[in-house]
């Protein structure tokens, strides 16, 4: 390998073959962390995007600085870039310099005292119980497809699963003695989490009558596209906006729905009925409780809605 770090005035072919290094020794990292294809994928992209920025600016890995950083942050915000974006470009700076400090590449991580832009706290979208109700009762149960999605976010609902945990169900995932469901989450950790009475039901009756349907005889996956094949999260979001239109109109407040608002409705509706932030952390599979702490303040919300409807001197 070529001297990776050896700070210098770098002539910009010479900086490209060093960032080229140096992109594949963080990605190589990152894949012994087990890190999910997904999340590699994001830095990929932030990471290539700075190491084009530091080479029109003739700056090797070894020459980046604070300063340095702070002008690509700078350039980034006069370019339009929202202050989430941002954000997220400077954690996976943060993230590749750790990296190549620990494997000793570098000294210093000049992007550790780094601030990022103040981001707005945008609360996530909540549904109403009886808007789930509406949105999931509206699907009907006769054909294949419909069999599949009813159980699909049946699940989706009652166990407060992300889109990407969905469609890597296999079906040894579904447990319906013990009522829970086996979940491969982000980095490859594996989680039991408790599914209702009404997403098992919706799972036998799809396993009964519809997958046989749809499966062929090798296919472990639970969900199943018209074609055999394992869904994908977009058809996941397909599917989804087919059926939020066809309910929308007994419940407005669905239309135009992602599916992780339905794992953010399964949180905020657990804590609203008492459960503990902690066992909330547990089932969503969230690293950091302040990640899990957003629904409080979804929580707050909504009571100051209903203190400023209701009080007679609010």
């Amino acid at each position: 390998m070529k001297n990776l770090l050896t700070p210098s005035e770098a002539s910009t072919p010479q900086a490209a073959l060093q960032w080229e290094d140096a992109l594949a020794m963080f990605e190589q990292d990152l894949g012994r962390r087990g890190a999910a294809e997904k999340t590699c994928r994001a830095y990929r992209v932030d990471l290539a995007q700075f190491a084009t920025w530091a080479e029109g600016n003739e700056l090797a890995p070894a020459s980046v600085d604070h300063r340095a950083l702070r002008r690509y942050a700078a350039s980034m915000s006069e370019r339009g870039q929202a202050p989430a974006t941002v954000a997220r470009k400077l954690a996976a700076l943060r993230g590749f310099f750790r990296a190549l400090v620990e494997l000793g590449e570098r000294g210093d991580n000049p992007a550790e005292l780094l601030s990022s832009p103040k981001r707005g706290q945008r609360l996530p979208r909540v549904l109403k119980p009886a808007d789930v109700a509406v949105l999931l009762d509206r699907i009907p149960a006769s054909k294949p497809l419909e069999l599949r999605d009813r159980a699909l976010f049946e699940l989706a609902y009652a166990s407060g699963l992300r889109a990407e945990e969905l469609v890597s169900l296999d079906l040894e995932a579904v447990d319906f003695d013990a009522e829970r469901v086996r979940v491969e989450g982000k980095g490859d950790k594996t989680r039991v989490v408790p599914t209702g009475e009404h997403a098992l039901r919706a799972i036998e009756r799809y396993l009964e009558r519809a997958r046989p349907a749809l499966a062929g005889a090798e296919e472990r996956a639970l969900f199943l596209s018209k074609t055999g094949r394992r869904l994908s999260t977009s058809d996941v979001r397909r599917r989804l906006r087919v059926w939020t239109r066809h309910a929308s109109s007994q419940a407005p407040g669905i239309a135009d729905l992602h599916p992780h608002a339905l794992r953010h409705s399964f949180a905020t509706h657990l804590l609203e009925g008492g459960a503990d932030l902690r066992a909330i952390q547990e089932l969503l599979g969230h690293a950091s409780i302040s990640t899990t702490q957003v629904y409080t303040r979804v929580e707050s919300s909504r009571l100051r809605s209903t203190y400023l409807r209701s009080h007679p001197r609010a």
